[in-house]
């Protein structure tokens, strides 16, 4: 039987001040996970981006809705799912921000680190509403 991952689970209100103590959390969770100080940099900067959706464009900073972060630490990746209960949207809509036409402007930006920094990326929509925005990070074993 496959060993089951550690994970831990917080729920927040739609507040910017919570970003501190998320990322502190994350900070500290790749590190022990394994992740070299590149890896730690690429994790901290996605989960950030992706709550910082969450709060403002998923949420619209509305305290009555929640958003929701489990972290899953397993042997050779951590995985972290970020939940809103916004309307969603269509990632595919959002602009390239790499085009030149783009490269001022801040919006994608957030996505695109995501791609760039982490071993995977998946957006799920569940039928009731909000989005779900699956982070993983593979764990690479130092050769020695």
């Amino acid at each position: 039987m496959a060993a089951r991952p550690t994970t831990v689970c917080i729920d927040f209100e739609s507040r910017m001040d919570i970003l501190e103590p998320i990322q502190a959390f994350v900070d500290r969770l790749a590190a022990v996970g394994g992740l070299d100080e590149d890896g730690v940099h690429d994790l901290s900067v996605s989960v950030r981006e992706c709550v910082v959706n969450a709060l403002k464009h998923g949420n619209k900073l509305d305290p009555s809705k929640r958003v929701g972060v489990t972290f899953g630490l397993a042997a050779g990746a951590i995985e972290v799912w970020i939940q809103d209960q916004g309307a969603g949207f269509n990632p595919d809509a959002v602009p390239d921000a790499t085009a030149p036409e783009n490269l001022l402007n801040a919006a994608g930006r957030g996505l695109f680190f995501m791609r760039a920094f982490m071993s995977e990326v998946e957006y799920i929509f569940p039928p009731e509403g909000g989005t779900i925005v699956r982070l993983v990070k593979t764990i690479e074993k130092s050769e020695g």
